[in-house]
This record gives structure tokens, C-alpha cells and sequence, in this order.
């Protein structure tokens, strides 16, 4: 059975190229904001990753992943973090979230986010910022 890959980012592109990435090897699904997400997520869809952005409109990044952390259902879903900011608060979320695995910086390596998306869903990765 394929995992489940939640895509959150506001833009198409971005959404395009992670779901050309990841859509070979594992359910992808596609949302273009937190509130879209957390809508699907509400009706008891469970991924087995989430990546998501952090400057979003309506839900940004950062409520959907209070969210998670306040939710018993979806705390430890493991999360990659796509941020254009490279602000102390951005680099320091694996600190404040346990379930946040991985921060990349945008624009990322897709090769890079693809292995550190597969290291992931196979339980082979400790959490790290990567640029």
C-alpha cells in the first residue's frame, strides 16, 4: 500500500513539483492553504507525512502545526517544513515541534527533499535543519 503524502503550500507551482516528485511512489494529496488541509484532516484522512509551507493565507504553517501539536490525533505525524524565511523562529521549529523531522529552506533541492521525505516514512531520520 502507497504512504500518504500531505502537500500544503499556496503556491501551484511548488504543489506541481512535489506532486510530479512524490506521486510515482505514494498517495499524494495537494492543498493550497492550512485551512484546506486541516478541512481534509477533519474528516479523519490520516497522512503518513505532511510537508508543508509556512507563509500561507487563511491557516498559515505555523497554526496548522499548533494544530497538530494540540491535536491527540495528528501529534505525531512527522512534518518537512518548506520555509522562504530564514528567521531564528523558522530554523528553530524542530525545538519547539516534536513531530516537525526536517526544515528546508525555499528555494530546496527536490533530490534532497525527496531523501529526506523517504528517510522519513521509513523511520531512518532524526530531525535536522537542512538549507
Amino acid at each position: 500500500m502507497k504512504k500518504k503524502i500531505l502537500i500544503i503550500d499556496d503556491s501551484s507551482p511548488i504543489r506541481f513539483l512535489l506532486e510530479a516528485l512524490f506521486s510515482k511512489q505514494h498517495a499524494v494529496i495537494a492543498a493550497q492553504d492550512g485551512l484546506v488541509a486541516m478541512s481534509w484532516l477533519s474528516n479523519g484522512n490520516k497522512p503518513d507525512l505532511i510537508i508543508t509551507d509556512l507563509q500561507m493565507p487563511n491557516i498559515n504553517g505555523w497554526e496548522l502545526l499548533d494544530f497538530l501539536a494540540d491535536s491527540y490525533l495528528y501529534k505525531d505525524l512527522p512534518v518537512i517544513v518548506l520555509s522562504g524565511s530564514t528567521d531564528t523562529a523558522s530554523t528553530n521549529l524542530t525545538a519547539r515541534y516534536s513531530n516537525v523531522q526536517a526544515v528546508m529552506s525555499k528555494p530546496f533541492d527536490p533530490q534532497k527533499l525527496q531523501e529526506q521525505a523517504e528517510a522519513i516514512l521509513l523511520g531512518q531520520l532524526t530531525p535536522v535543519h537542512v538549507s
